[in-house]
């Protein structure tokens, strides 16, 4: 398929003058998925010349350099020296146009460029997406057809859909929240396609389109410390230490399964996690209970070991922690119940509250910024609101509930 080519400034003489000197030409798209005229410059006291490069079926294409140089320092003649209007002349399409793109294919590329970015988990999560909920309805549609409202009647109708119970307002708000979040994925591959020059416009999913607002609550639901020492006390002795391994990084369920003993760093008191959801590494800083618990499982063992493991030394696999907590969550009587990505948010939550900042959270957690730990867990870190109302706003007194009745 066509590469990713930023379209650059080439068509005058002024833009091509800024343009830094290099082999590789500079591109300018001109038919999406099939045609792009480039402009290369080596050398700061020499004529650039044009090139051109078709795309054919297959995701191949061919390049080549027009004849002459460009008009950087004589005027344009239409035969040694070209101007851009001139270069355009013999760059017609050879044979037919490439057949236009479809939502199916968008998402396949997409999901393509996910896993061969490292980006797995994410790849698996917008395949699932794109067959359940995206493909049955939008597939077979041309990408350069779409139009807002069509989206925007995909998108109720997707809502409608997940909602388990018409008319209850929670049901609705949660079916709302999944239906964004699918759209989230549509509108990235759509993004993907016209980055990569194979549709022409993104008007349809760009700025009109928007998604359903006043959906998204932040997290409840966390343990306390008193129920996150039930919940080890009741789990099994290999899922004990994947919770205790969970509650003392933040880490994701995926990201522990994958740890092996040499991502323990004893001396900087660190856990490696070689790849996140994002695809990117980071190490965890962890408490001397943290580095305790992992020198408790890693001390005297080979390097390139799996860290944590069930059953006689298998890995953990996508689900298998799945039936485990629900029956050690049962045994600890926690009340509500929690999922094992809940000791994710446990992390944050009890971390914040006892002071740690925003930013340290949020890198620990391995996120880019700190705006999903302030949507999801603001509410439990320290404030300068909080600490300005509690010291200044008025007390009326407590009044204490009167038993007197009035008569009949």
């Amino acid at each position: 398929m066509p590469r990713t080519t930023p379209s650059e400034k080439i068509q005058t003489r002024a833009a091509r003058a800024r343009l830094p000197m290099r082999r590789k030409p500079h591109w300018l798209c001109l038919r999406p998925g099939a045609l792009h005229l480039g402009y290369v410059k080596r050398r700061a006291d020499a004529a650039g010349h044009w090139t051109v490069r078709r795309y054919n079926g297959g995701g191949t294409y061919k390049v080549a350099r027009l004849p002459g140089v460009a008009d950087d320092f004589e005027p344009a003649n239409g035969g040694g020296v070209l101007s851009f209007t001139q270069a355009l002349r013999p760059t017609p399409p050879a044979g037919a146009q490439a057949a236009p793109m479809l939502v199916a294919q968008a998402m396949a590329d997409y999901v393509d460029y996910l896993e061969t970015s490292g980006r797995e988990a994410a790849a698996v999560t917008a395949a699932r997406a794109g067959r359940l909920h995206i493909l049955p309805q939008l597939g077979a549609v041309q990408v350069q057809a779409l139009t807002t409202d069509q989206l925007r009647h995909w998108l109720a109708a997707l809502a409608n859909r997940l909602a388990k119970r018409n008319g209850h307002e929670d049901a609705l708000r949660r079916s709302r929240a999944t239906a964004n979040r699918i759209l989230g994925t549509l509108r990235a591959a759509l993004n993907h396609a016209y980055a990569e020059c194979r549709v022409p416009s993104d008007n349809a999913w760009r700025g009109r389109l928007k998604p359903f607002r006043n959906v998204a609550v932040a997290r409840k639901r966390y343990l306390t410390v008193a129920e996150a020492q039930r919940l080890l006390n009741a789990a099994d002795g290999d899922l004990r230490a994947l919770v205790q391994a969970a509650l003392q990084t933040g880490a994701r369920y995926s990201e522990l399964t994958r740890l092996r003993v040499h991502d323990f760093d004893e001396h900087s008191g660190t856990v490696g996690i070689a790849k996140s959801k994002a695809g990117k590494p980071r190490r965890v800083y962890l408490t001397e209970e943290g580095c305790a618990f992992f020198h408790s499982i890693t001390v005297g063992r080979s390097g390139d070991e799996l860290m944590l493991h069930h059953h006689g030394g298998k890995p953990w696999r996508r689900t298998d922690q799945w039936w485990p907590m629900h029956h050690a969550v049962k045994r600890a009587k926690l009340d509500p119940p929690i999922s094992f990505h809940g000791l994710r948010h446990t992390y944050a939550s009890l971390a914040l509250m006892n002071g740690v900042p925003l930013q340290v959270v949020a890198e620990n957690l391995g996120h880019a910024d700190t705006r999903m730990c302030e949507k999801h867990y603001g509410h439990l870190a320290p404030s300068h609101k909080r600490d300005a109302i509690r010291a200044g706003a008025a007390r009326f007194g407590l009044v204490a509930a009167s038993n007197v009745r009035p008569l009949r």
